[in-house]
């Protein structure tokens, strides 16, 4: 059986360091999988390189089967990825529901002619377009919608932020969506909301997840799998209870083999 996203021996070299090397990565569809690894491990360049922002010195990136490589970032878009960022990405002066409606016309069907003729099949669309990006605001509650619809996402906190970059990325229709640090900022009651959002994100629209996070509850609550990344390399792959409890892994986050730290614990007469 075919994975949806499929990459073989990824690489990606920046002044003569690798960033990745020879990474192997599958995703299939309906998994929720968490990527984690140390900071400079490699993850958000692994994003980067799937959604088209970084060009791979070697290798190949597939999905539904076919080459993303050489594709920009919109054509990754058109194909059906969708990502958010590690720093939120709005555009902050158009309002809520603007800022999910313009996300949706890379699926929009309308030319430039009925734009400047207000022609009635795209007054259709743009009214199927508002309707859709109401609909998606809806799944975060309250937050997003009713008197917010037509507020400018400068005004949102920060949790609310993340939320509508997150409605952004579904606006856009995808199968696949990278998830980059979700909860990242967020105090614990809006990271434990946003972990049910995620998995909610597939059991009611259908989504296929990767999500980058550092948030060891998060990660072990949604991850049907968790990959770990270390200098570029998969250090281990697998469930949660796993890869939290593998030495190797164990040894890249706190920086020195198990044994060396069981001994540095020690009463010093143990050691002699």
């Amino acid at each position: 059986m075919s994975h949806l996203l499929e990459i073989e021996q990824l690489s990606v070299t920046f002044g003569g360091l690798h960033a990745l090397k020879d990474l192997d990565f599958h995703v299939d569809e309906g998994e929720i999988v968490g990527v984690i690894g140390p900071n400079g491990a490699g993850k958000t360049t692994f994003f980067n390189m799937i959604s088209g922002m970084v060009t791979p010195t070697a290798g190949d990136i597939r999905f539904e089967g076919e080459s993303l490589i050489g594709l920009d970032p919109n054509q990754v878009t058109q194909r059906g990825i969708a990502r958010t960022f590690q720093n939120v990405r709005l555009f902050a002066n158009m309002t809520i529901l603007e800022n999910v409606m313009v996300s949706q016309h890379c699926r929009a069907q309308q030319n430039i002619f009925g734009a400047l003729f207000n022609t009635k099949g795209f007054k259709e669309e743009e009214a199927e377009i508002r309707r859709r990006g109401e609909e998606i605001l809806g799944f975060f509650g309250s937050r997003l919608v009713g008197y917010r619809l037509e507020q400018p996402a400068s005004v949102l906190s920060y949790a609310n932020r993340r939320r509508l970059e997150i409605a952004r990325a579904m606006a856009t229709r995808p199968k696949l969506i990278l998830l980059d640090e979700p909860v990242a900022g967020m105090n614990p009651m809006e990271s434990r909301e946003l972990t049910g959002l995620i998995g909610r994100l597939r059991s009611e629209w259908g989504f296929t997840i990767v999500m980058i996070e550092h948030d060891m509850d998060v990660v072990r609550d949604v991850s049907d799998r968790v990959v770990v990344l270390d200098h570029g390399e998969t250090l281990a792959q697998g469930s949660f209870e796993d890869v939290s409890t593998n030495p190797a892994v164990i040894e890249a986050y706190l920086g020195r083999p198990l044994e060396d730290r069981a001994a540095a614990d020690r009463p010093m007469e143990e050691q002699s």
